[in-house]
């Protein structure tokens, strides 16, 4: 019987599984990881995995797969054409999409750089709720403009206005217009709203969206690489949502759009994978075409079979009830512990990962010197926490005269993996937050010392001031 159903919840949230298998980690003392902080020129990214305690810098791939997935691993065909395991992966996919038309790639960025390399050009303009940092790169890429217009409650960090992901329908009436339909590359819907919070998005903002695109013959794509997690909010939030499973909720929201892209590493429980599912028949030729150029033949996409038998599996599991609970409150007992300690997350709490105001907690950093980028040094240093800036490094640009336009927010990201740490992990983050308080008066932060022309969070590199 479903514990997430009829008697009342426990007090202590359990996790829904059994370990059968460990990982050793390391434990360090805090002159290495500063040793170790400097070599990697003060970015988490380039740190090794091993100098790593507890690792929060991102959900994707880093995940534990279930018995019934390692199990799949064992059973996958490698056939380069038509194999077992993509067979079974793509009837997976066209039951939750209802879609006739499934791509498999090796993650989901390679789904946005062949669907937007088609869909973009110079004088192409893509509108999101908020675009992450892959797809506004890969947007960004082909010469064309992308645009984030979130939802005014946003704004508003401590509210508890439960769909913050929500993109501003106003918003969106006043572009298409003011940019004309026909220079529209497509209207992206992130679920949940990643650079915004990890915040989810209602059905009625779905619906509106999808009725707006359709009246105006614009396309609407849903980044649904947490689909499932997004959907879970939408049974428990929305009025009239609550008697549906998540299941037949992703169905509807999948059925509001022409095109569906997903990166297999988060809600599909998988290290690898991604896909893109397509309506129209001619551009899921240009699609395809592409993706045989770049990726691989059409029933693999780069993909072993092993790892879309995993993938396949995933995608039917994510919609557990129990674990949708477990893993919706794993990551609300995180995020309500640092609220009560007086640090200023994004509230209400998101999905997949706790997001923390670094401007709020480091008043005195100005924004030039990356608040957020301070903080995620400074869990590292003082915790062997690795974590993510999702701010002006992440977000941030220049103007002409070489001067930072900053990112809405300065945000760092506690990206929880699926199905690895326990509560008493999340206990000790919570204690190196205590010694987080005893810095946060800090008046310097960090200058970039170099810096790639696109995604330059993942290789740039820091000097502190």
């Amino acid at each position: 019987m479903s514990m997430t159903k009829g008697a009342a919840q426990p007090k202590i949230l359990t996790e829904p599984f059994k370990i059968k298998m460990v990982e050793p980690l390391k434990i360090t003392t805090e002159a290495y990881r500063i040793e170790k902080l400097r070599e990697a020129g003060y970015n988490p990214f380039g740190l090794m995995a091993d100098d790593v305690f507890i690792d929060l810098l991102t959900d994707s791939g880093t995940g534990a797969m279930s018995e019934r997935q390692w199990a799949g691993i064992m059973l996958g065909d490698e056939s380069y054409a038509g194999a077992k395991s993509w067979q079974r992966l793509e009837s997976v996919v066209k039951d939750l999409s209802g879609m006739p038309f499934v791509l498999p790639t090796h993650q989901g960025r390679a789904a946005e750089r062949i669907l937007y390399s088609i869909l973009g050009g110079k004088g192409k303009v893509f509108i999101s709720n908020t675009h992450f940092d892959t797809t506004r790169a890969n947007i960004e890429y082909t010469g064309a403009e992308a645009i984030d217009i979130p939802c005014p409650e946003n704004m508003d960090a401590e509210s508890d206005f439960p769909f913050k992901g929500n993109i501003d329908v106003a918003g969106l009436y006043k572009l298409i217009k003011d940019y004309g339909r026909e220079n529209i590359g497509a209207v992206i819907m992130t679920v949940t709203n990643n650079s915004a919070g990890g915040q989810p998005v209602s059905m009625q903002n779905l619906r509106e969206v999808s009725a707006i695109c359709t009246a105006n013959d614009v396309f609407l794509v849903i980044d649904g690489c947490r689909i499932a997690e997004n959907s879970y909010f939408i049974k428990h939030r929305e009025a009239l949502q609550q008697d549906k499973s998540c299941k037949d909720i992703a169905r509807e929201t999948l059925d509001l759009a022409d095109a569906f892209i997903m990166s297999g590493k988060k809600d599909g429980l998988s290290n690898m994978g991604g896909l893109l599912t397509l309506r129209d028949p001619e551009l899921a030729t240009k699609c395809t075409n592409l993706l045989i150029i770049s990726e691989g033949f059409t029933s693999y996409g780069g993909l072993s079979g092993r790892d879309m038998e995993a993938f396949a599996a995933g995608l039917e599991e994510v919609f557990d009830e129990d674990y949708l609970h477990y893993r919706i409150r794993s990551t609300a007992f995180l995020g309500e512990g640092l609220k009560a300690k007086n640090i200023p997350v994004m509230w209400p709490i998101g999905g997949h990962a706790v997001y923390i105001d670094a401007a709020e907690l480091y008043p005195n950093i100005p924004v030039h010197e990356y608040p957020g980028q301070a903080l995620v040094c400074d869990l590292y240093e003082n915790g062997g926490i690795r974590c993510c800036e999702v701010g002006s490094v992440m977000f941030g640009k220049y103007d002409d005269a070489g001067k930072l336009i900053p990112a809405r927010k300065e945000l760092v990201r506690l990206a929880i993996p699926r199905r690895v740490y326990t509560q008493s992990h999340m206990e000790y983050v919570l204690e190196v937050f205590d010694s987080i308080h005893s810095v946060s008066g800090r008046t310097r932060g960090y200058k970039i010392t170099y810096e790639p022309g696109f995604l330059r969070h993942f290789t740039a590199r820091f000097e502190k001031l």
